[in-house]
């Protein structure tokens, strides 16, 4: 009997507790992202007029009401085509590309007003993010209805003697730079809109960069140009009689870096904990 008394007490004091205490919001939230993304550079200026689809997922660390940090891991599809373009020196040149873009990259979130989860007072907040981070491109081409890599083929003469500078690697790093939104739908569901420019480090995203190294460098035998030779100088389509690939002459601008950018909306969760009285909240987090 005395036992079951001490176990009653038990139960009873711990109902009490759970009773008592109060519902917060974790610090850390975890998303999902959709969207899409546009690529800028030797092919493409400031035409939106590829854009393919972009996703992901992140954690979000709110250190306070206006400060976050994000960790993401990305995907985007790029590419453009000189068809595309409003230059008609571009439409001769008739350059195309895609790749996939795998991305890793942190950024911080500074955001305009205090933003607190199951506060009505602060539910709305723009806000700025900028961070860096490390992705993954291979570009392609399709040539006769196959798919080829571009990197392999070496159009800018980067598997010759000579035009070792040319050579590039599938990885290099970016900057991410942008704005966005965020509001809470209900306690510990947080919705945005995010569009973030990614300034890179490399000129090699489209193959494009540099100039012609002429196309007796990629010619077959018995004279049978293999698919090299179209897609270092994809002007032969278009004006066979008076191609642009002679030797230096001008294929792309080596003065400028590739961008992407992409414009994604998130939704996010934030799990609820419990804490007892009298703990002293973050001030963002609370129900």
């Amino acid at each position: 009997m005395i036992k079951k008394a001490f176990l009653y007490i038990g139960i009873l004091l711990c109902v009490s507790q759970v009773a008592s205490a109060q519902f917060f919001f974790s610090a850390g939230e975890a998303g999902v992202a959709v969207g899409g993304a546009q690529y800028f550079g030797d092919l493409n200026e400031r035409s939106f007029k590829y854009i393919r689809p972009a996703g992901g997922l992140f954690f979000r660390y709110h250190f306070n009401p206006y400060i976050s940090g994000k960790v993401s891991l990305n995907y985007a599809h790029i590419g453009f085509d000189d068809k595309l373009s409003d230059n008609a020196y571009n439409k001769k040149r008739n350059l195309n590309f895609q790749s996939e873009i795998i991305e890793a990259s942190i950024q911080a979130e500074f955001n305009f007003f205090k933003f607190a989860t199951g506060d009505e007072k602060h539910r709305f907040t723009p806000y700025l993010t900028g961070g860096f981070g490390v992705f993954y491109y291979n570009p392609y081409s399709r040539y006769n209805d196959r798919t080829y890599y571009l990197r392999n083929i070496g159009t800018e003469g980067q598997n010759l003697p000579g035009y070792e500078e040319n050579k590039y690697n599938k990885t290099s790093f970016c900057f991410p730079v942008g704005f966005g939104v965020k509001y809470w739908l209900r306690p510990g569901i947080n919705f945005g809109f995010e569009i973030a420019d990614r300034l890179t480090l490399t000129d090699y995203i489209d193959d494009v960069s540099t100039n012609y190294v002429g196309g007796d460098k990629f010619a077959g035998k018995l004279n049978e140009p293999p698919a090299a030779y179209y897609l270092q100088d994809r002007s032969l389509q278009v004006t066979p009689n008076d191609p642009l690939g002679r030797v230096g002459k001008q294929r792309g601008n080596s003065s400028t870096k590739d961008q992407y950018m992409t414009a994604i909306f998130t939704l996010s969760f934030q799990l609820k904990v419990y804490k007892c009285p009298g703990y002293m909240n973050r001030g963002f987090n609370q129900e």
